[in-house]
């Protein structure tokens, strides 16, 4: 009888669009931290397809619980077959007490998404829990805590010190924030003078209260969440101001023409920023960095009033 001539079998093909989870840079699975506390989530991850994962690439939201985060965020750099690449994206923690858990995936420059082995997604894990309460300290001789309010300077709004600049490199005088008709992005800048507080001050709280703005268009339904940075842009705005990629580590964020027309307890981060300011200048960027535009040659753009106000709580060196 003829002998069965055995079949070699042949290798499966790496796909074209695959990622391999590395480690938890940030916020490993089951960090506890406290009702609407912002955090940024970083993921390491390997390319492990055949094909680059182009800034035509992106970060989306899968599904659970999306923590406050952009459905679409763009990569920002190449990442070839083989290496490795740090993926952050800004969240917070839900109000309510309990486990969280958001699953995210990868998108191609088709638009189809893709995401682990056996295409499983990724994830950021958290549980919430409230502030355990302290105990209250012996207070002998209260002194009282001097409250400075820090208008926008200058109140004008003239470009030396407040305005915006455009994505194709326009100037303009106001802090206007989103886009315009033109479809180019909008990024304001606005200075807040600290020479009053002095510098090496302890600041126990701030509220920001920037309520006095109005809207054309559907900033926030069309652009995502407004974010504000610290950006030491000099005595003079430029088309050279504008930030390009997207940032992480925002000291405030607004989601809704509602969460900006209400005044809120600045962060941690805001606290030592301004900390470090004490004495000299604050100054801020604000833009929509989910998307720079939606490009539906309509405005969509945040107004800012000349009364929009930070409140600082400080006790003096």
């Amino acid at each position: 009888p003829t002998q069965a001539v055995p079949v070699t079998p042949s290798a499966t093909p790496r796909p074209c669009n695959q990622a391999s989870f590395v480690a938890d840079v940030t916020v490993p699975d089951g960090s506890v931290m406290p009702p609407g506390n912002n955090f940024t989530k970083v993921w390491r991850l390997k390319n492990v397809g055949t094909c680059s994962w182009t800034t035509n690439y992106a970060l989306v939201f899968d599904s659970g619980e999306q923590m406050g985060g952009p459905l679409v965020q763009q990569l920002t750099t190449v990442v070839n077959p083989g290496e490795t690449v740090d993926i952050a994206v800004d969240l917070t923690a839900p109000g309510a007490p309990g486990a969280y858990r958001g699953y995210w995936r990868l998108r191609d420059a088709g638009g189809n998404n893709f995401g682990l082995m056996n295409n499983n997604a990724f994830w950021v894990d958290i549980k919430v829990e409230p502030a355990a309460p302290t105990s209250t300290p012996l207070v002998l001789v209260p002194l009282p805590i001097p409250t400075f309010v820090i208008p926008v300077f200058p109140v004008s709004f003239s470009p030396v010190n407040s305005g915006a600049v455009t994505s194709d490199g326009g100037v303009i005088h106001y802090p206007n924030v989103g886009d315009d008709s033109s479809n180019a992005g909008l990024q304001a800048f606005i200075t807040f003078d600290l020479s009053s507080i002095p510098a090496g001050s302890t600041i126990s709280q701030v509220q920001v209260d920037f309520s006095n703005f109005d809207t054309v268009g559907d900033p926030f339904g069309s652009l995502g969440c407004l974010r504000m940075y610290s950006q030491n842009y000099g005595n003079t705005i430029d088309s050279g101001d504008y930030f390009g990629a997207p940032p992480i580590g925002a000291l405030a964020r607004w989601c809704s023409e509602g969460e900006l027309g209400s005044a809120f307890n600045g962060s941690s981060a805001l606290i030592a920023y301004l900390e470090g300011q004490a004495g000299g200048m604050a100054q801020f960027r604000l833009q929509f960095n989910d998307l720079e535009s939606d490009f539906d040659n309509v405005a969509d753009v945040v107004r800012f009033a000349d009364n929009i106000q930070i409140t600082i709580t400080y006790t003096a060196p």
